[in-house]
């Protein structure tokens, strides 16, 4: 059966065993999200809930960027009509804005580890997608920012209100975000914004380590890393964090893949995981 991934207009997907490299490919418009890229993202993603088979996605963009955010020439959203008009335009924008937040959603709610290549311009939901993301890394050309504020919207968008405080903390949020000013690729480093920064032509040979790392664990232990992380940054307690990970930990004992961990520890060689 053919592969339904080919009938995308603007994602490459390379499928390498249980790694997919998505790549965003509207390199003229330096990635941007037109309706037709949100909504290949939105199906990407989704399908990825139920598929066992992919356990790790790299997500980069072609060209000269990751994303840069959301095509002004083709969204609801931008429209300036006045009158009669712009109730339209009110309608339609909130169409186009659930829309790409739903991308964000998805991102988190599947359950595989998403590595983001950053290189050149990350802006609004381009910055969004490399924040809603398990792990980033940036090639040094990298700059990114919550655009939207410099246009008359609020930075407040598609999950960056969310995600940056937790990452660098609310001061650092604050300023990005109140400014709408650009992060280089050392500063986020700095900041623990990106996991380390490497020459744009080295980003895929970076994740390389990361992803051979993560293969090394077991599908199950994975899955279930990312889902115990996604509910501890909001855990309400100590005590509903640990439950979390006691649930989590009962469940992954109970596998043929943690007899296998433990004889292949024992017996110092590589475990080969079943995902049973």
């Amino acid at each position: 059966m053919a592969d339904a991934t080919a009938a995308y207009e603007t994602l490459i997907i390379r499928k390498e065993g249980a790694v997919d490299w998505v790549t965003m490919n509207r390199p003229d418009a330096l990635n941007s999200l037109n309706p037709k890229m949100i909504s290949e993202l939105q199906d990407y993603f989704l399908k990825l809930y139920t598929d066992q088979s992919v356990r790790i996605v790299v997500l980069k963009g072609a060209g000269r960027g990751f994303c840069a955010g959301l095509d002004l020439k083709a969204s609801s959203i931008a429209r300036t009509d006045t009158g009669d008009n712009a109730r339209g335009g009110v309608v339609e924008g909130l169409k186009t804005q659930r829309a790409i937040s739903e991308i964000v959603m998805r991102m988190r709610r599947c359950p595989q580890a998403i590595i983001s290549l950053i290189h050149g311009p990350a802006c609004g939901g381009g910055f969004a997608f490399a924040l809603a993301s398990d792990i980033r890394i940036a090639g040094t050309s990298a700059r990114m920012n919550a655009a939207f504020i410099r246009i008359g919207l609020s930075a407040c968008d598609i999950g960056v209100s969310y995600f940056l405080p937790r990452l660098v903390g609310v001061s650092v949020a604050s300023e990005l975000m109140m400014t709408g000013r650009f992060i280089n690729a050392a500063r986020a480093e700095r900041v623990g914004l990106v996991s380390e920064v490497v020459p744009d032509e080295k980003l895929e040979e970076a994740a390389q380590p990361y992803i051979d790392e993560m293969l090394t664990t077991s599908p199950i232990g994975l899955r279930l890393t990312k889902e115990c992380l996604n509910m501890s940054v909001d855990a309400g307690s100590l005590e509903a964090a640990i439950a979390m990970e006691d649930r989590n930990q009962i469940l992954c004992s109970q596998t043929n893949d943690m007899k296998e961990g433990i004889a292949a520890f024992l017996q110092k060689r590589k475990p080969v995981f079943t995902n049973s």
